[in-house]
């Protein structure tokens, strides 16, 4: 059987969404790259892939999929075993905890945390726009904030939807990963259950593999 497509830079943090979930599920996959600074992303030939003209886009046989949370899924439903089974869909109760925790991380957690990544990395790095001191202090606001729930959450679960790892720990890997490349990484010194979710999460054999790509 031919490998999975995606197409994207592995150090890009919503490719790594996507591999990061083929990692975790053993799945033989290719990453195709896709070069931002030619604009390639916005050529006729990926925009039949995502019309959108962002990455990750994903190939599947004759499948073709685009937005990395929707990839992630269709991976971890395709690849499931008894001893992998990321998304719990056969527990109605435990699933429904994987989704308000991955619904959680989208519009709580990225929210705050992004525009920290994106205001001292990506920014500078990439674009040459000097960082805007005000949009990461206030985002450091509202992430202490958010990590006040999560800590209090994961005092009494081992991880986000109860005593198993699923797609809502998975989800974020990435992000979190350039986080910590901020001056800003300290942060979770002060809440120690998070702490120790994310260290368990990063001894990972996945993690541990695509960290390298996400921070070259």
């Amino acid at each position: 059987m031919a490998p999975v497509k995606v197409f994207g830079s592995a150090a890009f943090t919503n490719v790594a969404r996507v591999l990061v979930c083929l990692e975790e599920v053993g799945a033989d996959y290719e990453v195709v790259d896709i070069d931002f600074p030619t604009k390639q992303h916005k050529k006729p030939e990926h925009l039949a892939r995502n019309p959108f003209g962002e990455i990750p886009a994903f190939q599947d046989g004759d499948l073709v999929l685009f937005e990395s949370r929707a990839i992630a899924k269709y991976i971890l439903r395709k690849y499931r075993t008894d001893e992998v089974d990321m998304l719990r869909e056969s527990n109605p109760q435990e699933a429904a905890m994987v989704d308000v925790w991955t619904e959680v991380e989208a519009h709580q957690y990225n929210k705050a945390l992004t525009p920290i990544v994106m205001e001292c990395i990506i920014n500078p790095t990439a674009y040459g726009i000097p960082t805007n001191q005000k949009v990461v202090d206030e985002s450091v606001a509202k992430l202490n904030k958010v990590l006040k729930v999560y800590e209090a959450h994961l005092s009494e679960h081992e991880y986000l939807a109860g005593s198993f790892i699923s797609f809502a720990d998975l989800n974020h890997f990435a992000y979190t990963c350039r986080f910590m490349e901020t001056p800003y990484a300290p942060l979770f010194d002060a809440f120690p259950s998070v702490k120790s979710w994310w260290e368990k999460l990063m001894s990972r054999p996945s993690m541990k593999k695509l960290s390298a790509n996400l921070r070259g």
